[in-house]
C-alpha cells in the first residue's frame, strides 16, 4: 500500500549562502551570477536524497523510520554546511584568470588549495550519508543508532521465543511421533518441517536438529553481549583530555571522539590520525571517529595527542573521580561486620 501524503517526512532545507556563491562565481569566472541558482542546485539534491529515503523507508520496518528521517536531516544540514563552507574557500583568492598572473599571491593560493582538498573530503563523507540512508535496516544494528539497545532487545526476545519453541516443538515429536496437532506450529510450518525431515540424510531426523538449537544460541549471548557492552558505553563517563597543541573531547550527543588542534597539523600528524580512523569534520574543526573502546585504545597508541599528565588515554577513563572513590570507600565501611574484642580465654592467647 503506498504511504500517504500525511506520512512523508517533512523535509528540513538549511539557508545557502547566495552572497558568498554570488562571490565565489566573480572569483573564478567571467560569467554573470545566476541568482538562486546555488539555492536550487542544493535543494535538488536534497530532494534526491529525500526520495532515497521514502523508497527505503517503504522496504523496511517502521522501527527504522525515524532512523532514516534523522540521517536525511543530518545529510541536509551537512550539505548546506559544506557547499556554503566551499563558497568561502573559492572566495578566498581568485583565479589567475580572473587576478593575472603579475602579483599573483601563489602562497595563498596554495592554502585555498589545502582547504578545498579538506572541503571535498567532507563533501564525499556528506555523500556517503546516502549509502548509510539505503544500508538502514537491511543489516545488523549500528552502535550510533540511539535505539540501538531497544532494538537489540527486541531481536534477543525473539531469538529466545525462538529457542524456546524449537525445544517444545522437539520434545512434542518425542512424545508423540509426529507433527499434526502441534499448536506451536502453523500449517504450513508443519508441512515444511515435515519436508524437510523427510528430505534429510539423518537415520532419525528431528524438526530441529542440534545444530540449529546451538546456532541461535550462540547468537543469543552475541546479542547478550553486545547489549551488555552498549549498555555499559551508555553509563560510561569519558573524559576528554589536553594535549601538547590541543585538546580532545568525548561528544556523546554525536558519538564521536574529537581532537582539536590549535593549528593545522603537519602531514605526518595527519596521515597518523588517518592510519587510526580519524576523519577530517570541517562543519566541526575537529579529527574525530566513533566513541567506542576502540577508539580509546587507538588514542593510547597516538603520541601526537598524548595527554599532558603523561599517562594514556585508556587510564584516564578508568581512573574513578574522587567523590566516587569516597562513596566506594564509605560502602565499604558500612557493610563490613564489625569486629567483637575477644573475651576470656581468646584474650588470654
Amino acid at each position: 500500500m503506498a504511504r500517504s501524503m500525511k506520512e512523508v517526512h517533512t523535509i528540513n532545507y538549511y539557508p545557502i549562502n547566495e552572497g558568498a556563491a554570488r562571490r565565489a562565481k566573480e572569483m573564478n569566472s567571467f560569467s554573470d551570477y545566476k541568482e538562486g541558482s546555488a539555492t536550487a542546485e542544493y535543494r535538488a539534491m536534497v530532494d534526491k536524497a529525500a526520495a532515497i529515503a521514502e523508497q527505503q523507508k517503504s522496504r523496511v520496518d517502521p522501527m527504522y523510520h525515524e532512523k532514516i528521517d534523522h540521517l536525511l536531516d543530518t545529510y541536509a544540514r551537512k550539505l548546506a554546511e559544506n557547499m556554503n563552507q566551499g563558497f568561502a574557500i573559492d572566495a578566498r583568492v581568485p583565479s589567475v584568470m580572473i587576478a593575472g598572473p603579475a602579483n599573483f599571491p601563489v602562497g595563498k593560493k596554495e592554502k585555498q588549495n589545502w582547504a578545498r582538498d579538506s572541503n571535498m573530503e567532507e563533501w564525499r563523507y556528506i555523500q556517503g550519508l546516502l549509502d548509510k540512508i539505503r544500508s538502514t535496516g537491511m543489516g545488523g544494528i549500528s552502535a550510533d543508532d540511539p535505539a540501538a539497545i531497544e532494538k537489540l532487545q527486541k531481536k534477543l526476545d525473539g531469538l529466545e521465543r525462538s529457542q524456546l519453541i524449537m525445544k517444545e516443538v522437539n520434545a512434542y515429536y518425542r512424545k508423540h511421533g509426529k507433527l499434526n496437532g502441534c499448536a506451536l506450529l502453523s500449517p504450513d510450518q508443519i508441512e515444511k518441517l515435515k519436508a524437510s525431515m523427510a528430505s534429510s540424510w539423518r537415520s532419525d531426523p528431528r524438526p530441529f536438529e542440534s545444530y540449529q538449537l546451538t546456532n541461535n544460541n550462540a547468537e543469543i549471548r552475541r546479542v547478550k553481549a553486545r547489549i551488555e557492552q552498549l549498555s555499559k558505553q551508555a553509563q560510561q563517563e569519558f573524559s576528554g583530555w589536553e594535549f601538547d597543541g590541543g585538546r580532545v573531547e568525548m561528544n556523546r550527543e554525536d558519538n564521536r571522539l574529537q581532537v582539536f588542534f590549535d593549528g593545522k597539523p603537519d602531514a605526518d600528524t595527519r596521515a597518523e590520525l588517518k592510519s587510526s580512523g580519524f576523519r577530517w569534520a570541517p562543519s566541526v574543526g575537529a579529527w574525530q571517529r566513533q566513541l567506542t573502546d576502540n577508539a580509546i585504545r587507538a588514542a593510547d597508541r597516538l603520541e601526537c595527542i598524548k595527554p599532558l599528565s603523561g599517562e594514556k588515554p585508556s587510564r584516564l577513563q578508568k581512573k574513578p573521580s574522587i567523590l566516587q572513590t569516597m562513596r566506594e570507600q564509605g560502602e565499604k565501611v558500612q557493610t563490613e561486620p564489625e569486629k567483637k574484642a575477644p573475651s576470656g580465654r581468646d584474650a588470654e592467647r
